[in-house]
Parts: structure tokens; C-alpha cells; sequence
């Protein structure tokens, strides 16, 4: 029999595209991937960007928001919201048809996003597990949803179940799930800004850490395993804790008060070291053991117009070998050495324009990078201690989004891509697109 170049490339498409119902090791199922840790392990992908421009797959119409996509088992999982009313309106759980695109279902809520700056949609990624989806919404609604059709397992509003005070910007924090509980950052009073519910029921499990004190941030919580113990790393306004995630109990705090209550940027694990970096306040660095932390280096500067060594604020950093690279403050990506905090060099390419708030994610993949900047752009690059390599960039998906500062665009992008299947899921306030990164 004869196959035409078509015919192989539907076939190829069709053995690298998930069976639905079964999750696959290419699942990108939860903010930055699986594990949380910004990498994509997939091969077979392009080294260089097609002359024309990227292959979209699909696109298809969205309303606003920042949240991540999330891929699993064959679907694509986001958020939006619709303002119908002043500030309030409807947010919406969407899954999508990896493939294709198409709706496979819809879950809209009521939202009242009063209060909340930035108003635009949702901040946090849907969180697939075991046949699930977990959404937590900006103004404070944690849903349950089976991924095959959505309609709701149980549901909770946290302003009334823990007397959640949302922060200015919103809730930002993905849930996660760990064991049979599903963990969030709540914000809840007195002392619920972390609760865990049972991830079958909704029941509550636990709930720790004092609201009193300091705002929850706009982090995400993060599962790390130190010598065999399970630790939840949440780093929030007042401090870096670490919790047993099984009954909430603290096992180590590290003081870090951020100025305007603005923890952002995800803490990155490479053990037995945790690096957290914040806009004003700037980078610390932590030897972590089971019981405790010890402080390595941290930025002297609360300054972000003079930065020392990293002052992050939505991306976060990389740790590879004895060096770390980061986006800064006013986008400049630096290579530190990990050991001392030390610089090594510094380059304005990623970003290109040296503004207030301008950031890019770096997501690794053998030894490569990709990332996308604020504006719009997806870019191939090396990272060394011997510099900046970039191999690539292409248009990716037009900036929609209020930047807060002058910007060259008018508008950025700030919502992270899934990897998955060989292609990148991204969305703007107007669409979301998948295009295929296969050689």
C-alpha cells in the first residue's frame, strides 16, 4: 500500500496525539507542567522556526484572562471571564479538544471581581488529577469538575467557608494536589491561608498559617521532597514555609517580608536548594533539609531600579549546574552563580525593552530553552555561563493585556504555555491558540 506525505503526517499526528481518558507522560497537567517545575521533556522538536512563521494548529475565541492552559489526557483546560454587570460576571471552566479545539464543555460561575485590581479574568491554572480538574477563581470560588464532562463535584466560595479576604490583585494560586487532599492558598481568617480539603468530598482537612500577619502573595505552592520527607513549600507576604501537606503542620518558616505583599514568581527546587525571588525585595537563596532552611545569600537591595543579583517578578528562575539565570525587574536576564548570588552577565534580548514589569517564562528542554516574552514572542535559546545563545524567534500570539507601564506594544502577554504533544497551548484576552512545534 501506498501512503502519501499526507497520509504519513496524519498518521504520525495520530500516534503522537493522546488516547482521551488516558493520562500520557506528555500531559502538561498543572501550572508549569508537571511537578510544577517548568520543564518539558519531550524530543523530536524543532531546532529552528519555520521561515513563514509557526503552523497553528487551531485558534479559537476566549474571553479575558491570565491563567495558564493546563493539557491532560487529550483536553485542554482554561479559564475566562466575562464581565456582565460592572465588575461582576461570569468565569468560565473550559475543556477544549486537543486536537482540534472544539468545546467539549463549558462550566460558567457568577463572579464579582469588586476590589480586585488588574480585573480582567482569572490567574491560576487548572490542575488535572486522576480524572479531575481543580480551579480556583480570582474572586475566590475552589471547583471541582470531572474532566470528561464537567458538571461540578463539589464547590466552595472561600470568603464564606474560610472567611477568605481576597489580596488586591486576586487569588493568583493554583491548587495542588497531593495524596488524596487538594491544597490552596486561600486567604482565609484567621488562620486558613493555606486550607486542604479531601480532593473526592470537598470535606476540609486542615488548614494552617495565620492571615494576621501577612497577605497570602500571588505564588504558587509547591511539592518538594527533601531526603524522602514531603515538604509544601508556600511562600507567601510574611515568610517561606515549608508544611507537612499531609496534616498542615509547619515544619520551618524563613522570614522574608515582601514589600506590598508581592511573592509572585514560583519558588524553584533543585535540592537540596530553593531560590525565591521577589520585584522589590529581591532573591534568597536556601539550603533546605528536612526540618530546616539556612540561608546561603540573599539581595541586599529592596530597590528594583538597583538590582542585586535577582529582583523577579512573574518569572521564574532557572538553576542549572552552579548557575542560575533569571529575568529581573526591569527584564533583564541574568546569569548568577549559584553559590555566591555573584553576576556573570547580563542581556536585554529576551525582553528588548528595558521597562518596569517586562518579564519572559523560560521553560527547559534538554539543553535548550524555550520563552516567551511579554511581548508575544516564543524564542529558542541556550543558556551558559559563557552567555546568552539564542538560536530563534518568531511571533507567537498578539499582547492584549494592560501593562501597568509605557510599553512599546501598548499591551503584553502574561499568560505561561503548555507544552504538550509536541505543540505550545497559550491564550490572550481574545483567543487561545496551539501550534505545532514538531520537527
Amino acid at each position: 500500500m501506498r501512503t502519501t506525505r499526507r497520509g504519513f503526517a496524519a498518521l504520525l499526528a495520530g500516534a503522537l496525539s493522546p488516547v482521551r481518558g488516558q493520562a500520557t507522560p506528555h500531559d502538561w497537567p498543572e501550572w508549569r507542567g508537571r511537578g510544577r517545575r517548568g520543564v518539558w521533556r519531550e524530543s523530536g522538536l524543532l531546532e529552528r522556526f519555520p521561515d513563514d512563521g509557526l503552523r497553528y494548529l487551531w485558534r479559537r475565541p476566549i474571553h479575558a484572562g491570565y491563567s495558564a492552559p493546563s493539557v491532560a489526557d487529550g483536553r485542554v483546560f482554561v479559564t475566562d471571564f466575562r464581565a456582565t454587570d460592572g465588575l461582576r460576571g461570569v468565569e468560565r471552566t473550559l475543556a477544549l479538544d486537543a486536537d482540534s479545539g472544539a468545546t467539549l464543555w463549558s462550566a460558567p460561575r457568577q463572579a464579582d471581581y469588586a476590589g480586585i485590581q488588574y480585573g480582567s479574568g482569572p490567574r491560576a491554572a487548572p490542575t488535572v488529577d486522576g480524572g479531575r480538574v481543580y480551579v480556583q477563581g480570582a474572586a475566590g470560588r475552589l471547583d471541582c469538575f470531572p474532566a470528561a464532562d464537567g458538571q461540578p463535584v463539589w464547590s466552595h466560595d472561600l470568603k464564606q467557608v474560610v472567611d477568605a479576604e481576597l489580596p488586591p490583585w486576586g487569588l493568583s494560586s493554583a491548587p495542588i494536589v497531593v495524596g488524596d487532599r487538594v491544597i490552596a492558598v486561600a486567604a482565609g481568617r484567621p488562620d486558613a491561608k493555606v486550607v486542604a480539603f479531601e480532593k473526592g468530598s470537598g470535606k476540609e482537612a486542615w488548614r494552617a498559617l495565620s492571615s494576621a500577619d501577612s497577605g497570602p502573595g500571588y505564588s504558587q505552592p509547591l511539592l518538594i521532597d527533601v531526603q524522602g520527607q514531603s515538604r509544601l513549600i508556600v511562600w507567601h507576604a510574611g515568610a517561606v514555609s515549608a508544611l507537612d501537606p499531609t496534616t498542615g503542620a509547619v515544619i520551618w518558616e524563613h522570614p522574608f517580608p515582601v514589600r506590598m505583599e508581592t511573592p509572585i514568581a514560583t519558588p524553584v527546587w533543585a535540592p537540596p536548594y530553593l531560590i525565591v525571588s521577589a520585584f522589590f525585595s529581591g532573591a534568597r537563596l536556601l539550603r533546605v533539609g528536612p526540618d530546616s532552611a539556612e540561608l546561603v545569600w540573599r539581595s541586599e537591595s529592596d530597590n528594583p531600579l538597583q538590582p542585586d543579583k535577582l529582583h523577579a517578578l512573574m518569572a521564574s528562575p532557572v538553576i542549572d549546574g552552579d548557575h542560575l539565570y533569571g529575568v529581573g525587574a526591569y527584564g533583564q536576564l541574568r546569569c548568577l552563580r549559584l553559590s555566591s548570588g555573584e553576576q556573570v552577565w547580563e542581556t536585554q534580548a529576551v525582553t528588548v525593552e528595558r521597562a518596569r514589569n517586562a518579564s519572559a517564562f523560560i521553560v527547559r528542554n534538554g539543553d535548550r530553552c524555550w520563552i516567551n516574552n511579554d511581548r508575544g514572542e516564543l524564542i529558542l535559546a541556550k543558556l551558559s555561563p559563557e552567555g546568552y545563545e539564542e538560536i530563534d524567534r518568531t511571533p507567537l500570539i498578539e499582547p492584549t493585556s494592560k501593562p501597568g507601564a509605557r510599553r512599546e506594544n501598548g499591551a503584553v502577554h502574561w499568560s505561561h504555555p503548555a507544552y504538550a504533544y509536541g505543540r505550545i497551548f497559550t491564550r490572550n484576552d481574545r483567543e487561545i491558540i496551539c501550534a505545532d512545534l514538531r520537527a
